[in-house]
């Protein structure tokens, strides 16, 4: 169920206990701003999320309320996952959702990358 965006952070969501190491995952990288792991249900060929360390809900609240620190190294952690993985040419999909309109579901900051084949329009044409 999307999330409103002003929901406050919440200790007990899924990406919270992922980084307290008490939900596992399959990790595909960590440095001291990020940890990046694999989607348990891929919506493409390869599709990894990304999330901050911090205690951010949404985009919204990491732009407004990280240092430029977090920022860079979220940012540059992001780059080096799509990098490690072949993804810049061809090309790749970043993806965030902030908010019930957005459709975020769980109320930690996470960012889906996605690649590794034809991805298709960004959204459905009707």
């Amino acid at each position: 169920m999307p999330i409103d965006a002003i929901e406050p952070y919440d200790d007990e969501n899924i990406f919270a206990k992922i980084l307290r190491g008490e939900i596992p995952s399959s990790k595909v990288y960590e440095d001291d701003w990020a940890y990046a792991f694999s989607d348990i249900n891929p919506q493409a060929k390869l599709h990894v999320l990304v999330i901050p360390k911090g205690r951010y809900v949404s985009w919204d609240d990491f732009s407004a309320n990280a240092s430029a620190e977090e920022i860079a190294g979220f940012v540059r952690a992001v780059g080096t996952v799509a990098r490690s993985h072949g993804l810049v040419e061809p090309g790749y999909r970043l993806l965030a959702n902030v908010g019930a309109h957005g459709g975020q579901e769980v109320p930690h900051l996470h960012v889906h990358l996605f690649g590794g084949e034809p991805l298709g329009p960004m959204l459905a044409r009707g």
